[in-house]
């Protein structure tokens, strides 16, 4: 009869740690699942900041090439004065071009983290229920 007990304790005991374990195997995945996703979307959200950074870059050195050439032809002209304020039109635009990617990128980054957040929350509640 003793022996019965606790072969039936032993046996409970298997099963409770089997399930855990099954249990924690599950969480592993779904966090494992929840980390590559936000990984994916951050790598994403990182080539787009990128493509529209090197856009910017690239329009505002259209137009400070096409502003320098014009103040050198001013310049060559003899107008010192215009060749000036088209070199600082042509700085002026670049420099707000810079800041509009870096707003861009700055505005992706912070949607990244929000995202990789959410994610880590929704996995630590997984984690929580079983």
């Amino acid at each position: 009869m003793k022996y019965k007990k606790t072969m039936l304790f032993v046996s409970a005991i298997a099963l409770v740690a089997s399930a855990s374990i099954a249990s924690a195997d599950k969480g592993d995945k779904v966090e494992n699942y929840l980390d590559r996703k936000g990984d994916r979307i951050d790598h994403r959200l990182d080539r787009k900041g990128d493509r529209i950074d090197h856009r910017l870059n690239r329009k505002g050195d259209r137009i400070d090439h096409r502003l320098d050439r014009r103040s050198d032809r001013a310049r060559a002209a003899g107008k010192d004065k215009l060749a000036n304020r088209l070199d600082r039109k042509g700085d002026r635009i670049d420099r707000r071009l810079d800041r509009k990617g870096d707003r861009v990128d700055r505005r992706l980054d912070r949607k990244g983290d929000r995202i990789d957040r959410r994610l880590d929350r929704k996995g630590e509640r997984f984690n929580r229920r079983h």
